[in-house]
């Protein structure tokens, strides 16, 4: 039996070996992509002149900087101030980009080289020239910069970001805290994703590890194709936590050739505000299952209120794109040049309907601020099924609201009101797919509301317009 057992652990070995070396064989090999690839990656660097105090130096001027405090401090006081008080430091950023021509173009991010008074990048040969910036959008977080090193640079491939599936090996190379021409590698972890205050960016999220140095820096397929640059983390650490943040090389080409026609980016606008269609919106709206973009409020005379949006229409594709996430609009619009046609499927009263809307172009400032309070004299609706009192809006909200009905909640008492996180001062616009137009109608209509099942109710807070849901139970 001893034989036996033996002679079974010596094949069990040799079959995890085998294993572990057939594992290891089907892992890749970066060394021959970073060979190709590293020459055409850069080291950015940025000087910006700024006044010693913003600098946190204090009224010290540069050559009294290395002395002990107690030193310092007493030659300080025998300084006339007139004499201390012009005196400014070089602050310096340190990032990443790349070489996308060999007429010295190179590509990278804008938090990289906004604010700064000099630009430099340093290439593989050593070499360090001064850049002149090209044009930047801070929107989309890309800079283009213009480098004059002679007519044969390196440059990298260019890949699509389109092709890209989760699970896919990439590499990034930059120089994260200063330390140039590192490789990190990793996996796509998705794509598409939607970043806060991020509208029109459909990141690309991996678990490379990226650091503060390699923003801008390229993200690399194992063609050795370029199909992102890397932007951001998050992070509660400060520090790399596995989340890390590409803008998609189509967005960024697409960026790159405006910028070199025309210094700016111009972005397809719809002028309206939307938000995600969950479980109980897509049974509010007669929608098989939680698809598209809800749109909760639409400025006036903007491109969509001229194409004939409507609130609480559901976009569920544009052009040939299906909307799935509320998130997948600003991406696609923003993607169309101003005066585009375009056309739209929405979900309307339970119908689908086809829309076609011409793309305005996004305002330097979209954002809408109105916002009202309720009258307090009004009458109110004192007795309804969802324990709120209203009154009704005064000429002044309607106008500062843009609103034509409607009515604002005076007072919340325990009840689905309360449960849904109403507040006096709410303006309610729409209840079960229907438009308010007087206390009297809402009334009416809260009577009227079925049980044990999903109801909507758009609500505007603060300017903003959203639709919540909630069920009645008695």
């Amino acid at each position: 039996m001893t034989a036996v057992r033996q002679w079974l652990l010596v094949v069990a070995g040799l079959w995890l070996l085998s294993w572990q070396s057939a594992a290891m064989a089907q892992l890749p090999d970066f060394t021959e992509l970073v060979e190709e690839a590293s020459p055409a990656v850069v080291n950015i660097s940025t000087r910006q002149n700024v006044p010693a105090r913003a600098a946190g130096m204090g009224p010290m001027i540069p050559e009294l900087e290395g002395l002990p405090p107690i030193f310092r401090e007493f030659f300080e006081r025998s300084i006339p101030d007139g004499s201390r008080s012009a005196p400014q430091r070089q602050a310096q950023s340190l990032g990443s980009g790349f070489i996308i021509s060999k007429d010295g173009y190179v590509l990278t991010n804008n938090h990289v080289v906004s604010g700064a008074d000099e630009i430099f990048v340093r290439l593989s040969d050593r070499r360090e020239l001064e850049a002149s910036l090209v044009g930047a959008d801070p929107r989309s977080d890309l800079a283009l910069l213009k480098i004059d090193a002679g007519a044969d640079l390196p440059v990298v491939r260019m890949g699509r970001s389109a092709d890209l599936k989760p699970g896919e090996w990439v590499l990034a190379i930059g120089s994260p805290f200063g330390f140039e021409y590192s490789v990190t590698a990793g996996i796509v972890s998705a794509k598409g994703r939607s970043l806060p205050n991020e509208s029109y960016v459909p990141f690309i999220q991996t678990d490379v590890a990226i650091n503060p140095g390699n923003s801008g820096g390229p993200l690399f397929n194992l063609k050795g194709e370029v199909v992102g640059i890397n932007s951001q983390i998050f992070t509660r650490s400060g520090g790399f936590m596995g989340l890390s943040f590409a803008i998609p090389v189509d967005v960024a080409m697409d960026v790159v050739e405006q910028l070199k026609s025309d210094g700016a980016v111009r972005r397809g606008w719809l002028g309206v505000v939307i938000q995600e269609v969950n479980k109980d919106l897509a049974e509010s709206f007669g929608l098989p299952r939680p698809a598209g973009a809800l749109v909760a409020q639409i400025m006036p005379d903007g491109p969509g209120d001229k194409g004939g949006l409507q609130v609480g229409d559901v976009i569920l594709k544009l052009n040939d794109q299906d909307i799935v996430m509320s998130s997948d609009l600003p991406h696609a619009v923003g993607r169309l040049r101003p005066g585009t046609r375009a056309t739209m499927q929405v979900m309307r009263g339970g119908k689908r309907e086809q829309l076609t809307v011409e793309i305005g172009a996004l305002p330097d400032d979209d954002a809408l601020a109105a916002t009202g309070s309720a009258a307090p004299n009004a009458p109110s609706a004192t007795d309804n099924r969802l324990g709120l009192a209203v009154v009704e809006l005064t000429p002044e909200q309607k106008k500062a609201l843009d609103l034509n009905h409607g009515v604002a909640v005076r007072e919340v008492r325990a009840g689905p009101g309360a449960m849904i996180g109403l507040r006096p001062g709410d303006v309610i616009t729409n209840l079960n797919n229907r438009p308010i137009q007087s206390v009297a109608d809402f009334e009416k209509i809260a009577r009227e509301l079925p049980v044990n099942r999903s109801i909507s109710m758009r609500v505007i807070r603060q300017g903003r317009a959203s639709f919540i849901t909630f069920r009645l139970s008695e």
